[in-house]
């Protein structure tokens, strides 16, 4: 009889530990969400299941030198982080110059892609254009931010990661 007990015990020990288990995994592992909000009034245009080391881009023509801009970004630490700028003419509102920690590479399309921001970005805003769209890649997946949210309107990029930071 007492041996039966001591089975039953560890066998119930066992069951816990992998039921905890299972539960912090599945909490480590589940996405946070990138969320796109007006940044006016707060409301949320849409969410995004994003982890970390995934990223987004956002491209557009730039409205001074009319030329295609794609700005990358991933989510690390729990931020979003500006990766990287790809670009197509130098002109007013890119960047001319290389940072120390920056690198200019050219793709074979003739672009010139600038690295090294590695810069988190807290309060990441767009306004959409009224000429042209911004356009949002997340997931593989191509969105019309005039579409989402409306011309002119100042949208807000936020990561909500899947736990409480400290």
């Amino acid at each position: 009889m007492k041996q039966q007990s001591n089975r039953l015990k560890k066998a119930a020990a066992i069951l816990i530990l992998v039921v905890a288990a299972a539960l912090l995994i599945g909490i480590f592992t589940r996405p946070g969400s990138l969320v796109l909000k007006n940044g006016a009034t707060g409301e949320v245009y849409a969410r995004y299941p994003m982890r970390e080391g995934e990223g987004f881009s956002v491209g557009f023509i730039h409205s001074v030198n009319k030329s295609p801009v794609t700005d990358e970004y991933e989510i690390r630490d729990g931020q979003i982080t500006v990766v990287r700028t790809i670009y197509y003419g130098f002109g007013a509102g890119v960047q001319t110059q290389i940072e120390e920690g920056q690198t200019l590479t050219y793709g074979e399309d003739g672009s010139m892609i600038v690295s090294g921001f590695d810069t988190p970005m807290p309060n990441l805003q767009y306004i959409v254009g009224t000429v042209s769209d911004h356009i949002l890649t997340v997931n593989g997946e191509e969105i019309s931010l005039r579409d989402l949210c409306g011309r002119n309107s100042l949208v807000r990029f936020v990561y909500e990661a899947p736990w409480p930071r400290r």
